[in-house]
């Protein structure tokens, strides 16, 4: 009885020379990795003047990332305003939605943990995105640049 194309694909993997993997290939620093993290919000002002930002930590040695290390902070306005912007840059990448206004309890801790989620998520997805990662203008700014300022940038 004949060997399948499968059955033969299968019998050439598994004799494979298989190698053990190193301390350092298994628990050392991956050739490219990224890190970020939406944490910390914290809630501004009063009454209609109120506004909430959130931490944004990066961690990367990817060379895009001008920093390997940073940690700045972004109101809801800004991930608005940086969604847009990479929209506007490229047609080539679907750029995720951010999680959605909210009119109503908008300072509930509920909602802000449910937005910080939101927004981390985002973030994630975008700041992996290779095109973006080489092709965005504004990309490593808005990650990590703590004076970021989006009037510089004539979008």
């Amino acid at each position: 009885m004949a060997s399948s194309p499968t059955q033969r694909t299968f019998n050439a993997i598994s004799r494979l020379d298989m190698k053990e993997q190193t301390i350092d290939e298994m628990y050392g620093i991956p050739e490219n990795f990224l890190e970020i993290e939406v944490r910390n919000p914290q809630t501004h002002g009063f009454g209609r003047k109120m506004f909430t930002d959130y931490e944004i930590v990066c961690k990367t040695n990817i060379p895009a990332f001008k920093l390997k290390n940073s940690s700045v902070r972004r109101r809801y306005s800004d991930f608005e305003w940086f969604r847009d912007v990479l929209e506007r840059e490229t047609s080539r990448v679907n750029i995720p939605p951010l999680p959605g206004k909210v009119f109503t309890n908008r300072f509930a801790d509920e909602v802000i943990e449910t937005r910080r989620e939101g927004l981390e998520r985002f973030l994630q997805i975008v700041a992996g995105h290779p095109l973006l990662q080489t092709g965005s203008k504004v990309l490593s700014a808005f990650i990590q640049d703590p004076n970021f300022n989006r009037d510089v940038y004539n979008y």
